[in-house]
């Protein structure tokens, strides 16, 4: 699992973290339905509570605890949203990616969690080498890209672990549930083969981006990823690296240096300009800035535009 270097304010609210839960355990209204019949659900960030938006809909009263365009690596939770934690009737999360979401977890009286990263896996994608903490030693990230959404087939098996937590949690409404997951992963079997399609007949295979977020979908559809950052995206890369990654890019004749949308593009651009090179964006999906105005499905969609014309791709692939 992918553990990171807590800071200081986060350690400290780790630490009040127990107390408030035992606070909240002893609030009233402490029930996994809301007034009007509906299940409580808690997703700890956009892909969890994208898919149970998708797949329970009017049934579920859904909360997000990581907020629109925020990055979720670094989310502190607040006293509120660990009550949120605590009277959920289903939470949903990808352990290792946010510790005070894991602690919250580990303490809450939810029927039933899912763990993302149990329904898919994960896969050393973090690099050995060449990257530093902010403390400048070198980052200790651990073994487990959480990054499972990024393939589309991975993200099915995570859609299914929630359609059957939420059956389990609300047995009235399992056919529904049921109905819903196999809509959601017949639209994700449909993005899957628009991108072996697309990507079938490239010029290049090799891409490079501001950090290690895209090991699952290079690994699923044969390219290669050069990460100048590592699985956790305030690493820091060391001159070494930056020398390497730009020998790489040079010898995979890589035309575009992608950024990303919640995390600094300045590494990219840099990158970019000593190369002379082109920049464009590719979304790791972490979050979305406005979900009235795109979802999952688009943003795909349009990373997969973007990498079609990196990688040269024929046209009507």
């Amino acid at each position: 699992m992918m553990l990171r270097r807590l800071p200081t304010s986060t350690a400290l609210a780790a630490t009040a973290l127990t107390g408030t839960l035992l606070l909240a355990a002893c609030g009233n209204g402490s029930t996994a339905t809301s007034g009007d019949g509906r299940l409580k659900v808690v997703a700890s960030f956009y892909p969890m509570q994208y898919l149970a938006e998708q797949i329970g809909g009017d049934h579920l009263e859904v909360t997000g605890l990581t907020p629109a365009g925020a990055e979720p690596h670094d989310l502190e939770l607040t006293a509120k949203q660990v009550g949120t934690v605590q009277r959920a009737g289903v939470v949903l999360y990808l352990k290792g990616l946010q510790p005070t979401v894991d602690k919250a977890v580990a303490e809450s009286n939810a029927s039933q969690v899912v763990d993302a990263a149990a329904a898919s896996p994960l896969v050393d994608h973090h690099l050995d080498e060449d990257t530093e903490g902010h403390d400048g030693h070198p980052s200790s990230e651990a073994a487990g890209d959480p990054h499972v959404w990024l393939d589309p087939s991975r993200y099915a098996a995570v859609a299914r672990s929630v359609g059957d937590g939420l059956a389990k949690a609300d047995p009235t409404h399992a056919a529904d549930y049921q109905q819903r997951t196999e809509a959601v992963v017949q639209r994700l079997d449909g993005l899957d083969q628009q991108y072996r399609d697309g990507l079938r007949s490239c010029s290049g295979k090799a891409f490079v981006t501001s950090h290690a977020a895209f090991g699952y979908l290079a690994d699923h559809y044969g390219l290669q990823q050069i990460a100048i950052n590592g699985v956790d995206p305030e690493s820091e890369p060391t001159p070494a690296r930056l020398a390497r990654i730009q020998q790489a890019a040079k010898a995979n004749g890589v035309s575009t240096i992608f950024f990303e949308t919640l995390a600094s593009p300045k590494l990219a651009d840099s990158v970019a300009q000593d190369l002379k090179l082109k920049t464009a964006v590719l979304d790791p999906i972490e979050g979305v800035k406005d979900p009235t105005r795109s979802d999952y499905f688009s943003v795909m969609g349009q990373n997969l535009d973007n990498l079609r014309t990196a990688l040269g791709c024929a046209s009507g692939g």
